[in-house]
């Protein structure tokens, strides 16, 4: 592979879960649109993901789970016992007439992704990252887990170690349940404290592998830059991956809605710029993100800098256009947008104290890992 490709598709344009839904937002569009309106996405680089098939989901999902999700977009309509068992047609798991397509061009996205990147390379699916995703359950927006798909599937092309890398305001707990205590794999989620789902506590070592950093609500860009350079990248140099996924939900930026911190989109990038080059194999994936120009805005930038590109300081105005066309119905954010969201990607960093709480959990984490390495976990 010699330049990095984006893996997309059409079926997000339009599809929503609901018109007081977070995902009543235009997150992955937005992506493919505000990347070809800067030249940045040309054919050559587009693949269109296909759809996974229900054998490729039960590597990880039920098959009576996987039948219900088909099931329930044949009827839209969702049994009682389809919210108790498998939490399909509650409030956060809504029935909506994709309920199976979406989810699972998604899964088959990173499933395509595994593969290709057998021999190397970088790919990026911003229509991945659902990490809340459980055997036999949706859960947390998730109806299946993508991330344990994507993971799976490499391991299926002879790739052993994996380090999984996830800044989304929410903790990684699917992706936990799929790969906890796999010595084979690094698993760092870096998360807010206390936010759902609860878990992710920095006790919590998900079987050996893990290493949650929960973090104080206000966490800013100084304080993810001191985590990720005195711990996620040591420890991920440390751990001397064969490829590494990165989940980088747009939800721990200061204007998304269902999160309580203060990070730019500054932090983000600078994560895959630190973790870029560390193993011959990279896949970057969405996640969370609830407020659409934070979302576009921040996920195009990925795959600006995955293929060198510099940060306009004025988008063009095609691209312009396309944040302008962008609404946040029933939320006090979208009344009166600031200028920059419809003009540039790039947020003024914002930087403050580190505080103690953070050099802290940073400091545990680190006498944990001095303690754990050896021939399970660390060569």
């Amino acid at each position: 592979m010699t330049q990095p490709m984006f893996i997309g598709h059409e079926i997000y344009r339009g599809s929503s879960y609901g018109r007081w839904h977070p995902l009543r937002v235009p997150r992955v569009s937005t992506v493919m649109d505000l990347s070809r309106a800067l030249g940045w996405l040309p054919q050559s680089q587009f693949i269109l993901s296909p759809r996974a098939k229900p054998l490729a989901l039960e590597t990880f999902h039920t098959s009576d789970y996987i039948a219900a999700l088909q099931r329930v977009e044949a009827t839209q309509v969702a049994t009682p016992n389809d919210r108790a068992r498998h939490d399909i047609g509650s409030v956060t798991n809504p029935v909506f007439p994709e309920i199976f397509r979406r989810p699972a061009t998604a899964a088959g996205g990173s499933i395509l992704a595994g593969e290709l990147l057998k021999d190397g390379g970088v790919i990026y699916s911003p229509a991945g990252g659902t990490h809340h995703g459980m055997p036999d359950r949706a859960n947390g927006f998730c109806y299946l887990n993508d991330p344990v798909l994507a993971m799976r599937s490499l391991r299926h092309h002879g790739v052993r170690r994996i380090a999984y890398v996830d800044i989304d305001a929410h903790h990684a707990d699917g992706v936990e349940e799929g790969f906890g205590g796999d010595p084979d794999c690094l698993l760092i989620s870096v998360h807010e404290a206390k936010l759902w789902p609860r878990t992710g506590t920095i006790d919590n070592d998900g079987g050996g592998n893990a290493f949650n950093v929960p973090v104080p609500r206000r966490f800013n860009d100084s304080e993810m830059a001191f985590v990720r350079d005195i711990f996620i990248l040591p420890k991920v140099i440390e751990f001397a991956p064969e490829a590494i996924v990165f989940l980088c939900g747009a939800d721990a930026v200061e204007e998304d809605p269902l999160s309580h911190l203060s990070l730019s989109n500054n932090a983000h990038w600078d994560v895959l710029r630190g973790l870029m080059g560390l193993a011959p194999r990279l896949l970057v994936l969405g996640g969370g993100g609830y407020n659409p120009w934070s979302v576009g805005r921040l996920w195009t930038g990925i795959w600006g800098i995955l293929n060198g590109r510099d940060m306009p300081e004025r988008v063009p105005s095609e691209a312009e256009g396309v944040l302008r066309g962008l609404a946040f119905e029933g939320n006090k954010r979208g009344r009166n947008p600031p200028e920059h969201w419809f003009t540039a990607l790039q947020d003024a960093p914002r930087d403050g104290e580190v505080r103690g709480e953070v050099r802290d959990a940073v400091a545990v984490l680190r006498r944990r890992g001095l303690q754990m390495r050896g021939p399970k976990l660390i060569r």
